[in-house]
């Protein structure tokens, strides 16, 4: 059912492991969110290799606060593979953003794969706009050699990354 441009009954994963979650993942989040009924930001956890920078829950934090304002988006904390969780949390298909050829490539193969084993479709959306280039693991370093990512991140990550950074 389409009702105002949105597919209302269609719900969307966008998996990854923001860690942290910056400005070119909440830009893909909301140009998503009017397109679906439901999206949900799925923080994928692997018990069986080390946080990160931020531990999983902080990660969600961050994320709700930085789409409190979209009311159709929740955050959800998943263990395991991408296609389980869709399944799971009652996702019809995936979200992924593009931020140049190098990204399409790579993604091309774990859409494939998760059309092939978990008969979920990905759906790319181009990273667009001032942030379309950043990536998190820029964000841990810099932020972590003292640098300033401030333009990179929404207030609450570079709070919790002045706190990180402090504290090692």
């Amino acid at each position: 059912m389409i009702e105002n441009g949105v597919v209302m009954s269609t719900v969307a994963l966008y998996p990854g492991s923001f860690d942290p979650v910056h400005n070119g993942h909440l830009a893909i989040i909301e140009l998503a969110a009017p397109l679906f009924g439901e999206v949900i930001v799925g923080v994928g956890h692997n018990p069986a290799k080390p946080s990160g920078m931020f531990t999983p829950d902080e990660r969600v934090s961050m994320i709700e606060a930085g789409v409190a304002h979209l009311p159709n988006v929740r955050v959800s904390l998943f263990v395991g593979l991408v296609t389980a969780a869709a399944h799971a949390l009652g996702a019809h298909c995936l979200i992924k953003g593009l931020r140049g050829p190098s990204d399409l490539d790579a993604e091309m193969q774990q859409a494939h794969m998760n059309r092939t084993t978990g008969q979920v479709p990905t759906l790319f959306l181009p990273a667009l706009g001032p942030s379309s280039l950043v990536a998190s693991s820029y964000v841990r370093q810099i932020a972590s050699m003292g640098g300033d990512v401030s333009s990179t991140v929404p207030p609450a990550v570079m709070a919790a990354l002045g706190k990180k950074v402090q504290a090692s």
